[in-house]
């Protein structure tokens, strides 16, 4: 890495500590889970999670009020609501698998069954990694941090 670090006191100019106060809890992170498993009312979260109905709500109400899911009335039943997944909680999916092979790697040392797989082909999803703009696998040590108005220009390892 180069001289340069992030300014680790300003909170406000990191994205995750704003992530971690939308997500940064256990339940959170299960009933994204469950979602992304086609999950969306309310009884189906809290039969297949076991969490307890209290927690169950709060936990919904702040991935609503954060955007994260969304809360609309079902299309079969105008009595019932549903939560879905918005643009932004779908962008969570690879921070999520992330974590899962993670915590397959280290935590467990068991790969999970069922495995993800691509549905065009059948085979495992690849590891998640870092990438260059060109594809390029990287690595800690491949990176550095640059100021955003020197983008583009070239950058000398020291």
């Amino acid at each position: 890495m180069n001289d340069l670090r992030e300014p680790l006191k300003q909170l406000a100019t990191c994205g995750l500590p704003q992530a971690l106060e939308v997500m940064g809890e256990r339940w959170s992170f299960m009933i994204l889970r469950a979602a992304f498993n086609g999950l969306v009312h309310f009884e189906e979260f809290s039969a297949e999670l076991g969490i307890a109905r209290n927690i169950l709500s709060g936990r919904l109400g702040r991935l609503v009020e954060n955007g994260v899911m969304a809360r609309i009335r079902s299309q079969e039943d105008r009595r019932k609501v549903e939560y879905r997944l918005t643009e932004k909680g779908l962008d969570l999916l690879p921070a999520m698998l992330a974590l899962r092979q993670w915590g397959e790697r280290y935590g467990t040392g068991i790969a999970t069954n069922p495995v993800l797989v691509d549905a065009r082909d059948g085979l495992p999803i690849a590891r998640i990694t870092i990438r260059a703009a060109d594809g390029r696998e990287l690595t800690w040590q491949d990176l550095a941090w640059q100021d955003s108005a020197r983008l583009g220009q070239s950058v000398k390892k020291g």
